[in-house]
């Protein structure tokens, strides 16, 4: 004889389905909103062009003044469209990696080796090109990497040992990196500009550049998101749902470091996208990163494109750099993720 189960039974088993859709369709939403500021970010800028002339330039390419501005936006958009992907990406893991979800992709100290081996490059061996940037950024990103990896204890490093060693060596690369701007001028003219953040220097080949790091990186981190999901249950309980600890942790720092280090690397260090839109994210995704991580990679782009458009309309003719709009939005909503977490914790 069957018996029907009771409605509250029901609906506890129809939640989760229901949750995913839910989710689901969220990202469908955020990927038509990122397509949404993608078509702007090519649309608009600190050069006006009318509608007719954007599409011209897009498909049509005769050489005319409007197609070469609409193929710079072209660059740095997709350029846009990556970096943001990959800080969001990077913060995320590394929120997940510290199980501090107030940390950003400079905790680890990635974005000071990246800024202070730009700064030896230019200052002791005389490099001034941005493709030049690019791959010694990506060097001192992977260095202090591996430096923090090691002197957080390795295979016996813990979040907090790895959080206090890229604290300690960020502290001291930017003692660093201030040291040697402020007695050699030339490279604190040629360093403000790239360290303020910026998509303005995009190029085709600057995007081809960081293209495989990038794709490693994304690669990696969806690949992490359950070994993190139980990690975040505490080492003892990963262990025995048959988590590897010490392998997960380096794949970790190998993913945030190949994503941190390439879109730094390329823009320059842009703060707070890596903080904001995980820990943003979380709030209705709950903490699982099977959810957390592809709704980063979609929103993140979308923060980053749009500070891009507005520093373009704000200043025109000139631009403000999306470095400096995303720190203005940044730092008043970073104070209220602290407060209203510590009014969750009261």
């Amino acid at each position: 004889m069957l018996v029907d189960s009771p409605p509250e039974e029901r609906v506890a088993a129809a939640a989760p389905p229901r949750r995913a859709a839910v989710r689901s369709l969220g990202l469908l939403v955020s990927a038509a909103i990122l397509l949404l500021v993608a078509l702007a970010s090519i649309a608009i800028g600190a050069k006006e062009l009318s509608l007719a002339q954007v599409w011209h330039g897009l498909f049509q390419d005769s050489g005319t003044y409007g197609d070469t501005v609409v193929g710079e936006r072209l660059s740095r958009t997709a350029l846009g469209l990556l970096a943001g992907a990959a800080l969001g990406l990077a913060g995320a893991v590394l929120q997940a990696l510290t199980r501090n979800p107030l940390a950003d992709p400079g905790i680890l100290g990635i974005n000071a080796g990246a800024s202070a081996a730009v700064v030896t490059a230019i200052t002791f061996l005389g490099v001034t090109s941005l493709s030049g940037y690019v791959w010694f950024a990506f060097l001192g990103a992977a260095a202090v990497g591996a430096l923090v990896w090691f002197l957080g204890g390795s295979r016996s490093a813990t979040p907090v040992r790895l959080a206090l060693a890229g604290t300690a060596i960020g502290a001291a690369l930017y003692g660093y990196l201030q040291a040697v701007m402020i007695m050699d001028g030339a490279a604190l003219g040629r360093m403000r500009f790239w360290t303020v953040g910026s998509l303005a220097s995009a190029t085709d080949a600057t995007v081809v550049q960081v293209l495989p790091f990038f794709a490693v990186g994304t690669v990696v981190a969806l690949l992490l998101a359950r070994p993190l999901n139980a990690m975040a249950m505490g080492d003892d309980t990963a262990r025995a749902l048959g988590a590897r600890l010490n392998r997960t942790r380096a794949l970790a720092m190998l993913a945030a470091t190949a994503l941190c280090g390439a879109a730094t690397a390329a823009c320059g260090p842009i703060v707070f996208v890596g903080l904001m839109v995980p820990h943003a994210v979380r709030s209705f995704t709950g903490p699982d990163l099977r959810w957390i991580l592809p709704y980063a990679a979609l929103l993140s782009p979308v923060l980053l494109l749009g500070a891009d458009v507005v520093g373009r309309i704000v200043a025109r003719p000139a631009e403000l750099q999306v470095g400096i709009v995303t720190a203005l939005i940044g730092g008043p909503v970073f104070i209220l993720l602290v407060r209203r977490r510590r009014t969750a914790q009261l």
